[in-house]
């Protein structure tokens, strides 16, 4: 069952991230079904050139999908799309198995899979990690929570997309572990800008740091592939300020309920939601590079 190209795939959400990872799913050689909600956005080509099937309804997506895989922007987004009126819950193929590659948080995951159990649907949260880059190229991290049975039979899907699959125990675990993620990345950005302002107030180039240090003990994924971006300028989104920011705010609500605090990620929000603001609050549209702006706004 799991190698049968016979089986249908509907993907919900075709924007920076969902057309890149349907596209590699149709270049495999298995049979998807495309919905964006805005059907004219660039990306959306993306997909139908490599063979996705556009189509301009949830239902006409799922109807016959044995897989459905979701990636949209936030929590209510999904919950439009699996548990609205025009959604999954209500038009999918009994039996089905739901996939959200979103970043939602453990408690909407969990509420998700025991909504979808209760109409005979199964689940797995699986969000993902590697920025667009990552997507286009079919190399995403992606983290698994739900039954072990359902992740074996999504595995050769999650292997058209991603390069480093890890089921991460029941539903909302994968969350979980992307929470922990997304912590990481956004201290990181914190770190890498720190380091790029103080090469520059020595005198050193930043572009030296960026090739010593990524050789070293202080490498990390956002030094070696936004480094270079931060340098020349580019502030092109691979994962918007916007998004992080969602992000920081379930990071945030989760250790809340544990009475603790993450100053580095206090930090990093303030300082994100600060260059957010900028251009009029065209920030939010730029990539977390953009980060270096408040330090370049200190001069």
């Amino acid at each position: 069952m799991t190698n049968d190209r016979s089986q249908q795939i509907a993907f919900l959400g075709l924007g920076l991230m969902g057309s890149s990872m349907s596209a590699n799913l149709a270049r495999k050689g298995f049979a998807v079904k495309g919905w964006n909600r805005t059907p004219s956005r660039p990306s959306v080509r993306i997909a139908k050139k490599a063979g996705v099937t556009i189509v301009s309804s949830i239902k006409k997506a799922i109807e016959s999908a044995d897989f459905v895989f979701t990636c949209v922007g936030d929590v209510p987004g999904v919950e439009e799309v699996i548990l609205g009126e025009e959604g999954v819950i209500n038009h999918g193929k009994p039996g089905g198995l739901v996939v959200d590659f979103s970043t939602i948080g453990t408690d909407a995951a969990r509420h998700l899979g025991t909504q979808l159990k209760h109409q005979n649907f199964r689940f797995l949260d699986a969000p993902i990690s590697g920025g667009d880059l990552g997507a286009q190229q079919g190399t995403l991290t992606i983290m698994v929570g739900g039954e072990i049975t359902a992740f074996k039979a999504c595995k050769p899907y999650f292997e058209a997309m991603g390069k480093t699959i890890i089921h991460c125990g029941l539903v909302g675990s994968g969350q979980g572990v992307k929470m922990c993620n997304q912590t990481l990345c956004a201290v990181h950005m914190v770190a890498l800008c720190e380091a790029i302002k103080m090469a520059e107030k020595q005198g050193i180039d930043p572009t030296l740091i960026i090739e010593i240090c990524s050789t070293g003990a202080a490498s990390s994924w956002a030094l070696n592939n936004l480094g270079a971006k931060i340098v020349e300028g580019d502030y092109n989104p691979g994962f918007a300020i916007k998004y992080i920011l969602k992000d920081l705010r379930l990071v945030k609500e989760t250790i809340k309920k544990s009475g603790d605090s993450l100053p580095g990620v206090d930090l990093a929000e303030q300082l994100f939601r600060l260059v957010s603001k900028m251009d009029n609050g065209e920030g939010l549209e730029q990539g977390t590079q953009a980060m270096i702006r408040y330090y370049q706004s200190k001069h």
